[in-house]
């Protein structure tokens, strides 16, 4: 099926939006030169490894602890700034062969644990919740430390609508689009890193049928936008587009991830695109929105509403891919 391309859609970006994106932290700079520019292979990944050692990648690297962890644990969870922290690296697309990756996760996989609470797991192990496990098992992908025991869970506690809620021990069976979006992302992760399974593939697929089936903010029994507050009408978290992400799901987040997921866009996303577009100021950037208070130890940009790279280079590569109608 041929996508719907929406009306408003702009064409590819300004030059002057390329160098404002190009002018900024590698972790940045070397996915605009593979995603947007289209720069020879070589200078990409030479661009890549500087995150490691140079801008925000270095910060972040440069402040975990001594025991493998981030954060103080005072006034936040050790466990929540580790984990976030990393998701953030991560994204960042820092090189999970380098060696100041190497050094940081060997601390974490030999010293970082979920506590008594949890028998004391290794972090990579993961703990109870999937909206949690779901980004470890794409961290333990992306940094050659996956665990098949932690994979087989996230398998057996999938929904039939082919999602995932934390809230299922308690009785839920239908999905949560934060879960989902934390364990899809997780096991595309996984199969990238590892040998796909036809049982992994099918779990993702199902996954990914979750958002499309619901146009990614719809509720799949009366079309209603899910997103929106009962009281007054208006749009919520999930139609602002944040980043870091942590746990939250939006609708930027769930394009990227199809995305990146090489899914062939058609037209149930092309409202989500839709409302990208609109997103688009006068001078061809995109804003930062809905900043979350899930601690990553690092400020990247500005105060919502001011441009942000982030959110500009991801809305332009999901608009470039759904222009495309091809595979990626």
């Amino acid at each position: 099926m041929n996508p719907i391309i929406p009306k408003s859609q702009p064409d590819k970006p300004a030059e002057s939006v390329l160098e404002w994106l190009l002018d900024s932290d590698p972790s940045i700079r070397w996915q605009v030169m593979r995603d947007l520019t289209n720069e020879p292979a070589e200078a990409v990944a030479a661009m890549r490894s500087r995150v490691a050692t140079e801008g925000w990648g270095a910060e972040l690297l440069k402040r975990q602890n001594t025991d493998g962890s981030w954060g103080d644990g005072a006034s936040t969870p050790v466990w929540s700034s580790t984990l976030h922290t990393l998701q953030l690296l991560w994204n960042m697309g820092l090189d999970p062969l380098s060696e100041p990756a190497r050094r940081a996760v060997d601390l974490v996989r030999a010293k970082v644990t979920w506590g008594p609470g949890f028998g004391d797991a290794s972090f990579f192990e993961g703990e109870t919740e999937p909206c949690i496990n779901g980004r470890v098992i794409g961290l333990a992908g992306y940094f050659g430390e996956a665990s098949d025991r932690l994979l087989e869970r996230l398998l057996r506690e999938q929904l039939k609508d082919g999602g995932w809620n934390c809230e299922a021990e308690n009785g839920s069976v239908r999905s949560s689009f934060h879960t989902t979006i934390c364990v899809l992302e997780g096991l595309l992760e996984y199969e990238k890193s590892r040998s796909a399974t036809e049982e992994v593939t099918a779990a993702r697929l199902q996954a990914q049928e979750y958002l499309l089936e619901r146009r990614l903010f719809r509720s799949l029994s009366n079309g209603e936008v899910v997103a929106l507050d009962k009281k007054t009408g208006q749009p919520t978290a999930w139609m602002s587009f944040s980043f870091p992400t942590t746990w939250h799901y939006d609708v930027l987040r769930g394009l990227d991830t199809l995305r990146n997921a090489g899914v062939r866009p058609d037209e149930r996303v092309a409202e989500a695109v839709e409302l990208v577009t609109k997103k688009r100021d006068a001078d061809g950037r995109w804003p930062r929105e809905n900043i979350h208070a899930d601690p990553v130890g690092l400020a990247m940009e500005g105060a919502a509403g001011t441009p942000s790279r982030w959110n500009t280079l991801r809305a332009q590569r999901v608009l470039d891919w759904y222009s495309s109608g091809s595979q990626h």
